[in-house]
């Protein structure tokens, strides 16, 4: 009796468990799409007043004035009059997918031990199954870039879609950089018996430094030899640096840490560099635009780091690099449970900066996609790309209309249901009623 109680126990958590689980993935497009009637933002700075985007076996086909847009044989038409269309988010620099809850060590997977570490690689320890991820399609970021965090030097990153079965299924692009964290010129402390947090220089910054010399300069000779024997891993996995087939992103905030930087990896050969965080860029705007140097700003949603500093200043940072011609994108960073928000920084870059909606559209769709070098696959609405795509009622920007009512992730309609929804409907049960 008591095997057979213990039977339907396990029976009975595993029902609770299935129903507890996120929706199965968007199934391939089988046949043609036609959304007509909308106002679409292409992502480039053109919009199209009620028109149409067509899509088959997950390409844009026709995108234009819905007169223009012709019916292919066969195709679903949607009507999307009133309603806005938009190129899927795309979230850069997040461990959305390498850790679930902060507090459950068994649920982070987002860095290695030791300091060098070039070789570790987020694409195999994507977890497609995380709550937070239906969390992004619902406010319409239908691509996050996975990056290890911790040691000097953390780990590549991929890029993925925010659907699929497993990582196989979800990566858009595979090992796109090799993230760096450059040893700040200030470092900060925190005096846990006075709780008091203070600043002074940094006396381990040379240290750090003599060590990425030393590693760059033994990759840079690896990556000349035709067929090295034995194969080193962690040096393996850099020669894509010197080819320019990854990019080298370096995390930095100071300005003297960000030219610094820039300088050393110039030298050390490497081609495609990029600043992540970058809090006192807008000091070195003409040595950004000069070296070609993209910056992804850390969240703009805080208070500046100076007491002496604009308290808009954050909010105005990727207007003032965009103006000063340094192509920018934004993000949430490691704060992956709020990386949903995303499109929101992007709309206080617009209020604050003196940028356009269509300008401040770009920090988070196709200046992203450009930065991690899938700018002729996503980013963009337009004809030959991916249909990785959202409906909303609104400004996808603005939290009052961000209403996400479809979207489509490589021409499948995917499902927007997710564990807060969920939570909503079941509590607004117990607490709706009066």
């Amino acid at each position: 009796m008591k095997s057979y109680k213990l039977i339907a126990g396990l029976l009975l958590g595993l029902t609770v468990g299935v129903q507890a689980q996120n929706p199965a993935p968007a199934k391939p497009q089988t046949r043609p799409v036609v959304l007509t009637g909308a106002t679409i933002h292409i992502g480039n700075g053109e919009i199209i007043q009620n028109g149409a985007i067509a899509f088959d076996k997950g390409i844009i086909t026709q995108v234009g004035p819905a007169a223009s847009v012709t019916s292919p044989s066969g195709a679903e038409t949607v009507d999307v009059k009133g309603k806005h269309i938009f190129p899927g988010l795309i979230s850069l620099n997040t461990t959305v997918g390498l850790q679930e809850i902060a507090s459950v060590r068994a649920t982070l997977d987002y860095r290695e031990v030791g300091e060098i570490n070039p070789h570790v690689r987020a694409l195999v320890a994507y977890n497609t199954d995380s709550e937070v991820i239906p969390t992004l399609r619902g406010n319409g970021i239908l691509l996050s870039q996975a990056v290890p965090q911790g040691g000097a030097i953390s780990g590549s990153s991929s890029v993925f879609y925010s659907d699929g079965w497993n990582w196989e299924d979800a990566v858009l692009k595979k090992d796109d950089g090799i993230w760096l964290s450059w040893p700040p010129f200030l470092a900060g402390n925190f005096d846990n018996e006075t709780f008091t947090y203070s600043i002074k220089r940094n006396d381990k910054r040379q240290e750090v430094i003599d060590l990425f010399k030393k590693t760059f300069s033994e990759a840079k000779a690896y990556a000349e030899v035709a067929n090295p024997t034995p194969v080193n891993l962690r040096l393996e996995a850099m020669k894509p640096l010197f080819t320019g087939t990854a990019n080298l992103y370096i995390r930095a905030d100071y300005a003297k840490d960000i030219i610094e930087s820039i300088r050393f990896a110039q030298e050390a050969g490497v081609k495609k560099i990029v600043i992540a965080g970058g809090n006192e860029s807008y000091k070195v705007t003409s040595f950004l635009k000069e070296n070609g140097v993209p910056v992804i700003i850390n969240t703009t949603h805080r208070l500046p780091d100076g007491v002496d500093e604009n308290v808009y200043l954050p909010y105005e940072l990727p207007g003032l690099l965009h103006k000063a011609g340094v192509k920018v994108a934004i993000t949430y960073a490691d704060e992956w449970w709020r990386t949903r928000n995303l499109g929101f920084l992007a709309g206080t870059a617009s209020g604050f900066s003196g940028v356009t909606s269509e300008e401040a559209l770009q920090f988070v769709t196709r200046n992203a996609a450009d930065i991690i070098g899938a700018g002729q696959q996503v980013g963009t609405l337009e004809k030959g790309k991916q249909a990785s795509l959202l409906v909303s009622d609104g400004d996808i920007l603005d939290m009052r209309s961000n209403m996400v009512q479809a979207a489509y992730i490589r021409g499948g309609k995917v499902n927007l249901d997710d564990k807060q929804k969920r939570l909503y409907e079941k509590y607004k049960e117990k607490y709706g009623k009066k």
